[in-house]
């Protein structure tokens, strides 16, 4: 609901007011000591109030200090009361010493402008009052000959006039003030921008990585099983047992798929605090992942120099993932085109090669049929496995050069090195 003016400005005389009833206990305190040692009566004369107000302001700085969850319970009241939009606000306890500084510097101006606030609300209204009848009653003329004097004929009903616009004025600034303190005072500091920004980039960078596991492994297992499917169909009539291979093929495929999305699942868990309940494949299931491939009709060539065992974990999850999706564009963008894939390992990096026909005639899975159409679009494949390099410290690059695609991955052996780069190069 849309506050009005007055509405509004009425919301915040009642939180100063709140401000000074939360100042009365240490006023009172302050008060009763300081008529005990100046010997002024229970609440002293008018200095001795003063003087007590005063002192009374200390504590209510302290216990915004000491008591971090005090600025949750501040920005509350402000967005209530002062309308101020949440986004300028702490929206969690200031547990720092910079954010405790902040909110008892708010707490103390919230009751030292509530006591003067609520002080004038109290006294002003009836002075203001007996100003306006004073010119019609005799009896206020006796008991406050001082008015009649300093007031006397109109200028009592304008002073009591003028009495009210002052109580008005003050709490409008007094409101205005506090609404441009609440940002400044109760807002995030420094610390609290770094770490909802760090928040952010965690949160985005989990998306990035089960987004990456997603389109590397349920992609590739339903671009295999599209082709295998397609090839089955073709040639169902002529080549019964081929066909059978391919429906088996798309068994294996599918089945894989499940435990792959069971990885992901497990990632998931794992950002929750909990265990993976599959192990993400490594290079050492490389194998089982090109007979799958070859399954849908793609002839793949496998060179490897090195041993691909004992690699890092992460090196050799990445790869495999990296490997997959070099697989799945080759199936998706080509078709069942012949694939060279080159593995390469030295003492300091694992290097990833992959080459395939950008386009043109290819054979089918058997004589006289024919394959799917090559799809067109896509591009996140790429920039995943750009993502994969980067964050291993490596680099890729992938293009069409004298109608064959290649793509090149490096991964280094020894974790992340400075100056790497991780975008995809023509």
């Amino acid at each position: 609901m849309r506050l009005t003016g007055l509405q509004r400005h009425a919301l915040r005389w009642v939180h100063l007011v709140i401000g000074g009833a939360i100042l009365v206990p240490y006023f009172l305190v302050a008060s009763v000591v300081l008529s005990m040692v100046r010997g002024t009566g229970p609440y002293g004369d008018i200095a001795t109030q003063f003087l007590a107000f005063g002192l009374a302001l200390p504590p209510a700085w302290a216990a915004g200090l000491v008591f971090a969850p005090a600025r949750s319970m501040a920005t509350g009241a402000v967005r209530t009361f002062y309308g101020v939009p949440r986004e300028l606000l702490a929206d969690e306890p200031g547990y720092s010493w910079t954010a405790r500084r902040r909110t008892a510097l708010w707490y103390l101006a919230h009751n030292a402008a509530g006591g003067i606030v609520s002080g004038m609300s109290l006294a002003a209204p009836p002075a203001a009052v007996g100003l306006l009848a004073l010119p019609f009653s005799t009896g206020l003329q006796r008991s406050f000959p001082g008015w009649q004097e300093a007031f006397p004929g109109v200028l009592g009903p304008l002073a009591g006039l003028a009495l009210l616009a002052l109580l008005a004025g003050t709490t409008w600034g007094a409101g205005q003030l506090m609404a441009r303190l609440a940002p400044v005072l109760l807002g995030p500091t420094p610390a609290d921008r770094l770490a909802a920004a760090e928040r952010r980039a965690a949160d985005l960078a989990t998306r990035n990585r089960l987004a990456r596991e997603l389109h590397d492994s349920v992609g590739h297992a339903l671009s295999a099983v599209t082709l295998q499917a397609s090839a089955a169909r073709r040639v169902l009539d002529t080549d019964p047992e081929f066909a059978r291979q391919a429906l088996a093929a798309i068994e294996d495929t599918t089945r894989d798929a499940v435990a792959e999305l069971d990885t992901v699942l497990g990632l998931l868990r794992e950002e929750d605090g909990g265990d993976p309940t599959a192990p993400a494949p490594t290079l050492d299931a490389l194998e089982a992942l090109l007979e799958r491939t070859r399954a849908a009709g793609v002839r793949i060539e496998t060179t490897v120099q090195g041993r691909c065992t004992g690699l890092p974990p992460v090196v050799s999850r990445e790869a495999y993932r990296i490997v997959q999706e070099g697989l799945s564009n080759a199936l998706r963008h080509a078709g069942p085109v012949p694939v060279e894939l080159s593995v390469h390992r030295t003492e300091r990096e694992l290097t990833l090669r992959m080459e395939n026909p950008v386009s043109g005639p290819v054979a089918g899975p058997s004589p006289g049929s024919s394959v799917p159409a090559p799809r067109t679009g896509g591009g996140r494949g790429l920039l995943g496995i750009a993502e994969r390099a980067r964050l291993l410290g490596g680099e890729a690059a992938a293009g069409a050069h004298d109608g064959v695609w290649r793509l090149t991955v490096r991964l280094p052996l020894a974790g992340r090195e400075r100056g790497a780069r991780g975008a995809v190069r023509p």
